[in-house]
């Protein structure tokens, strides 16, 4: 049985969402959960959150030959060539949360992804298509298995392209991070009809391989809901420029992503919205410092006076944020003995 895949998308940038999947993995592992975090976006940036500089350095060296499964790039390159997935090999970041490292290489699969897509609903040889379509889901299986995970949570980069595509088939959970501003509206309409119609185009390949050779992702990617987030350069804004935008959006995701129907008399219930995030801006460069979320902060890394109070604060946020989700996913928020 697979573990569930939770995606936090959006093809906007600049929104927080990285920031947002390093804080849930944090959280999810001090409730008890065992996580694995994998870093799908060619930028790298949840990877460089996690880990320090000298770490990257290493994994990222192309002459380190000892290193050649250590990032998802490196796990699938044998792909390109004539060789199979790699097993991951994981970096711990505590006893409960494990990291399959990102990889600015990742960029340069781009092209055989988007060259096996149409292969899958080929008359010839699957195997060699569906692999690579959905090593992604593979890997995150793998690293799942050797530290009897019970969710992966997964980061992509800001765009509509087929690696997202990939990332995505190999996900039963969405969360969409947003701000509320014009730009996140226009976005929600583009991302739920391309959420439905990868949805629709995975269903007619797996339909095409009657007896697959190995296990494949549902590509379910179920809304779970959406995250409004504060970006600090929407701080000095008018308090009702932004409940404006705040107030459009769940009309625009009931639409959009879930694809139901509104009245225009009928004010929507915000039903979706799983948290409203604080940006924590006084927290967030002390934080990046120490690579720790803002919520582990202590005196020793300067969070003192009102610090204290905002890192208390950040702590019962995210923590509902959590368990919000574990809710929206039906996956108990107590851990299983492993």
């Amino acid at each position: 049985m697979s573990v569930p895949v939770l995606t936090f998308f959006n093809h906007k940038s600049d929104i927080g969402k990285t920031s947002l999947v390093f804080h849930v993995a944090w959280m999810l592992s001090e409730m008890g959960k065992r996580v694995v975090a994998i870093d799908l976006d060619p930028q790298a940036n949840l990877t460089s959150a996690f880990l320090p500089e000298d770490v990257l350095e290493v994994l990222w060296d192309p002459d380190n030959t000892a290193q050649r499964n250590t990032t998802v790039y490196q796990c699938v390159r044998p792909l390109s060539e004539v060789g199979d997935i790699l097993e991951p090999k994981t970096q711990a970041i505590n006893p409960r949360l494990h990291l399959v490292p990102g990889d600015l290489g990742l960029a340069g699969f781009e092209d055989f992804l988007s060259q096996e897509w149409p292969n899958a609903l080929g008359s010839g040889s699957l195997y060699r298509p569906f692999r690579i379509l959905s090593s992604f889901w593979q890997i995150a299986q793998s690293a799942a298995r050797q530290h009897s995970a019970d969710i992966i949570l997964a980061d992509v980069g800001p765009n509509l392209g087929a690696i997202n595509r990939s990332a995505l088939i190999g996900t039963d959970h969405v969360v969409i991070p947003l701000a509320a501003d014009l730009f996140s509206l226009q976005g929600l309409r583009n991302l739920g009809p391309t959420l439905r119609a990868w949805r629709a185009d995975w269903s007619k390949r797996v339909d095409n391989w009657t007896n697959p050779a190995f296990p494949l992702p549902a590509g379910s990617m179920q809304p779970t809901g959406y995250v409004l987030m504060q970006r600090i350069e929407r701080l000095s804004r008018p308090v009702m420029a932004y409940q404006k935008w705040a107030a459009r959006i769940p009309e625009t995701y009931r639409q959009s992503v879930l694809n139901q129907p509104t009245s225009p008399r009928v004010q929507p219930i915000d039903g979706d919205c799983l948290a409203r995030l604080k940006h924590y801006r006084s927290l967030v460069p002390m934080a990046q410092e120490v690579r720790k979320p803002i919520f582990q902060l202590t005196t020793a890394d300067g969070a003192i006076g009102s610090h204290s109070a905002a890192v208390r604060d950040a702590w019962s946020d995210f923590r509902a944020l959590a368990v919000a989700i574990l809710e929206r996913i039906n996956l108990p928020e107590e851990s299983q003995a492993h």
